[in-house]
């Protein structure tokens, strides 16, 4: 059972976990400063000719796999993913995509690794989420960052091959606040391991895992040895006494996907397993995050990428009124929103890959951008091939291939793409998450005086400080070489757009400032002015991108210059658009009256307004007058038939 904690507890949990150091550069840091650093971004660095090798001969073997081996249909209809098509991809070593060859892995590059999700995420969705659940959070992740030398010769080889694994944090009390982990791991008394006692919810492959890592809160003790104790990760394997998959969890989408309620009961864990110190679970769980959370954005590029063909084809094949649906201006218009995105997204997930590849800059910030942006821009160019492809974008793969059409699973990739909003911290979440780094610097400034209790004396002393910082930096904020007609000339014909983020970040950076000292402490609450401060950045990180991967394409793919430059430049237009209606909105806005009326909502002071429904959620047949004013919803026929409410 998950224990009570305050809020300032909870942010206290989270703040100890995140990390605080900025020991590299980072792109999307500085930009949220108003400090456009292109060259930590552009030119892309080169990629290494034996990884590009290694990685165009995993993936010719993947796509031949797919196209012969699986089908998708097969995965949608049974829900589950065919035992063949899990050895399948044990046999090809895609179980160890990311893990290094020293320890039995294939050692992709992260830029091959996101292409080979993109490419087996549109396949089927399910595919994706058990092949990113088990490298980009599994057991792989978190100890090729912070395991024992001994842990990775032990765990590596396993996971790569044939060990299919999991990440256990989430629990049926607990969702994004960790600090009312509720799981339990005891030291036993002959100092040999430890004592799960726990049930996680949501556990992606935790159905059908071999080995799992489980976040546990280890328990303080006086001693000896004295314990600080704290929220702790171990490496569980799946067959350890006492575990037991409770449910396999079903959803609206991702059939097929092997999801479970898992129950550790006395489960006894070595020493050994613990993986880092005790208490750095939420730490490796963050750090883990950083890098895993571009698989998601992989497979939505995917997506996308996947919607433009299905787009293309049916616009230029589907004539109405004498033409084509493509010759009309409203399918037009869509045709070009989801095209221009596929080649934003696309170009985001390049950029933020090659530098998680060069390891030389932080992308904990581009990362997190990434996972919120990939993942709404891609529910609207769904939602808009659903609309382009209409009737036959709403019915079923199976439907349309009974009565003799091509079996174009739209209203499935719908489906599949929604929970990408929730997935791996929801949008809210993410915004939250972002803020919280991008305004860092003010806080390491000005954080005594920010919040609402403190020391007075303290509180003067830092303010004397934070005066001299931004006395420095608020000037620099004024001007900029966006305002210079020829500047960033090297970007041809999107050099515009270039300037315009370079102009929109200094205006970020003041907006936030304006922001902080018109609430103050009480700016954590604005929760939808952040997401504003966050979504424009992610705009301007995404023109950034388009910018610089239209130029890398032009150097790697010199016949798709021109084209990579229309693309860009429309892409850029639309996102300027957005990003300008969010300027707007950041402090003109109803969030105020929204707030006061949820409120009253959840008063019941316009409860008046759910009249005349019934709730279909209700547990079991009711019976006239059993409430009153309200009719019988379940009938005795209904009842004795089997049939459910």
């Amino acid at each position: 059972m998950a224990t009570g904690v305050s809020e300032k507890e909870a942010r206290q949990v989270a703040e100890e976990a995140r990390e605080s150091e900025w020991k590299l550069p980072s792109f999307g840091k500085q930009l949220f400063l108003g400090n456009l650093r292109l060259d930590l971004i552009h030119p892309q660095p080169k990629l290494d000719p034996q990884a590009v090798d290694k990685g165009e001969q995993f993936l010719a073997r993947l796509r031949e796999f797919l196209v012969s081996d699986v089908d998708p249909m097969e995965i949608e209809r049974e829900a589950k993913i065919p035992d063949h098509v899990v050895q399948g991809f044990k046999d090809m070593g895609a179980l160890g995509m990311k893990v290094p060859e020293q320890y039995g892995g294939l050692g992709l590059s992260q830029v091959y690794y996101n292409r080979a999700l993109s490419l087996v995420g549109a396949w089927h969705s399910a595919l994706g989420a058990l092949l990113s659940a088990h490298q980009s959070i599994g057991v792989a992740e978190p100890l090729l960052h912070f395991g024992s030398e001994e842990q990775k010769q032990q765990w590596l080889p396993k996971v790569a091959k044939d060990h299919i694994s999991a990440f256990l944090l989430t629990e049926p009390d607990v969702g994004s606040d960790p600090a009312r982990l509720g799981s339990t791991a005891t030291p036993t008394e002959d100092g040999s391991g430890y004592v799960i006692n726990g049930r996680k919810l949501w556990a992606t492959n935790g159905a059908i895992a071999d080995v799992v890592v489980v976040m546990a809160k280890v328990p303080p003790s006086e001693g000896p040895p004295a314990r600080r104790g704290g929220i702790s990760a171990f490496v569980l394997p799946y067959d350890t006494a006492g575990v037991t998959v409770e449910n396999r969890n079903q959803f609206m989408g991702l059939r097929g996907i092997e999801n479970s309620v898992t129950l550790l009961e006395d489960v006894f864990v070595p020493k050994e397993n613990l993986i880092g110190k005790e208490g750095q679970g939420l730490k490796i769980a963050l750090t883990t995050l950083n890098t895993g959370r571009l698989a998601l954005p992989a497979i939505c590029v995917g997506s996308a990428k996947w919607a433009t063909k299905v787009a293309r084809e049916w616009s230029a094949e589907r004539v109405q009124w004498g033409q084509p649906v493509g010759k009309h201006d409203a399918v037009a218009q869509k045709i070009a929103f989801i095209a221009a995105s596929a080649f934003g997204l696309e170009a985001m997930v390049d950029v933020t890959s090659r530098l998680a590849d060069g390891k030389g800059s932080d992308i904990r910030i581009e990362a997190a951008i990434a996972k919120l942006y990939a993942s709404e821009l891609g529910w609207q160019v769904v939602d808009e091939l659903m609309q382009v492809r209409g009737g036959r974008g709403y019915e079923t793969a199976e439907s349309l291939k009974a009565r003799g059409e091509k079996p174009v699973p739209v209203e499935q990739a719908l489906r599949d793409m929604r929970i990408n909003r929730i997935f791996e911290g929801s949008t809210e979440i993410m915004h939250l998450l972002i803020a919280r780094e991008a305004v860092d610097q003010h806080l390491e400034v000005a954080g005594e005086i920010l919040e609402g209790d403190g020391d007075l004396k303290e509180k003067a002393g830092v303010a004397v400080q934070a005066a001299k910082f931004y006395a420095k930096w608020l000037p620099q904020l004024a001007a900029g070489e966006g305002q210079r007609p020829g500047s960033f000339a090297e970007f041809g014909p999107l050099a515009g757009h270039v300037r315009y983020v370079e102009r929109s970040s200094r205006k970020l950076a003041r907006s936030t400032f304006y922001a902080m000292g018109r609430w103050q402490a009480k700016l954590e609450k604005k929760q939808a002015v952040l997401g504003r401060i966050v979504d424009i950045g992610a705009e301007l990180f995404a023109i950034s991108s388009a910018a610089v991967y239209a130029q890398t394409i032009a150097k790697e793919h010199p016949e798709r210059a021109d084209q990579a430059m229309e693309l860009a430049d429309l892409f850029c237009k639309q996102a300027r658009r957005r990003a300008d209606a969010l300027f707007s909105s950041l402090f003109a806005n109803d969030d105020d009256a929204n707030y006061k009326l949820a409120q009253e909502v959840l008063g019941g002071r316009h409860t008046w307004i759910e009249d005349g429904v019934l709730d279909p959620s209700g547990a079991g047949p009711q019976v006239a007058g059993d409430t009153p004013g309200e009719t019988t919803r379940i009938d005795d026929d209904r009842e004795r038939a089997g049939a459910t409410g």
